[in-house]
């Protein structure tokens, strides 16, 4: 039995252990992590799932990003992780829809991430052949998902990272049509 949070502050230092504990320690020289250096996660959107001793056995975070040429907001997803004592129990599956569901309420249109297309492709995530994420990433492993029908469509050119400076959108933005 698990209970659904949304992360805090408070959680930070765990839910750092637990991606170091699934993806390793050298897991921020990913390229995708360039587009999460300094900007935060989006409030209320980054989720932990806590067990009945309180002990973190999953986490998934959203990162605000600009998509294409018109700079168009969007989501990153990453890192979703479950502990290797839990794999197995559909607690990934769960985050993801929790966090995805918490996304579109918030008003985003847009999320990527990069990952196995086999595995994404059942919350609806698809290839984005023309979006470029930092290098190096594999062109094959940028997927998306249009939380407003369309709103991924015409998306085109680089991802970058959000502006810190500039506050969150409210709403869905504008679409890369």
């Amino acid at each position: 039995m698990f209970r659904l949070l949304p992360e805090t502050p408070d959680d930070t230092d765990e839910v750092e252990w637990l991606f170091d504990t699934a993806f390793a320690p050298g897991r921020t020289a990913l390229s995708s992590y360039r587009l999460r250096d300094g900007v935060g996660a989006v409030p209320g959107l980054s989720h932990i799932a806590r067990d009945e001793f309180d002990v973190i056995g999953g986490a998934v975070r959203f990162w605000p990003i600009r998509i294409g040429a018109e700079g168009a907001p969007g989501l990153l997803l990453g890192p979703i992780a479950v502990h290797p004592t839990r794999q197995g129990e559909g607690l990934g599956g769960i985050l993801m829809r929790t966090g995805l569901q918490a996304a579109a309420q918030a008003g985003w249109a847009r999320v990527l991430l990069v990952g196995d297309a086999p595995y994404y492709a059942r919350f609806g995530f698809e290839p984005q052949p023309r979006l470029e994420f930092p290098p190096p990433t594999n062109p094959k492993r940028v997927l998306g998902l249009s939380l407003v029908p369309g709103a991924l469509e015409g998306c085109a050119g680089p991802v970058r990272p959000w502006d810190a400076s500039q506050a969150l959108p409210t709403g869905v933005g504008p679409a890369c049509l």
